[in-house]
């Protein structure tokens, strides 16, 4: 599996039956720019990524790519 992630995202999306507008709303970002994290055309920022693993009590190294959860 590509390890990339937009698809890193998408799938903890499908798995924890998130919208994205849901995934926004919860760790503080539009849901545009979470469209565009999913379609590749950006990352998320440092501060982004670190509201993600304390929103979802999860390990940064996960969305990066690094280790599963």
């Amino acid at each position: 599996m590509e390890n990339n992630f937009s698809v890193i995202l998408k799938d903890f999306l499908t798995e924890n039956n998130l919208t994205q507008v849901a995934f926004a709303k919860i760790i503080g970002a539009k849901q545009s720019q979470v469209s565009e994290w999913l379609k590749g055309k950006a990352k998320p920022g440092y501060d982004s990524l670190k509201t993600m693993a304390i929103a979802f009590n999860v390990s940064a190294d996960y969305f990066l790519g690094i280790k599963e959860y």
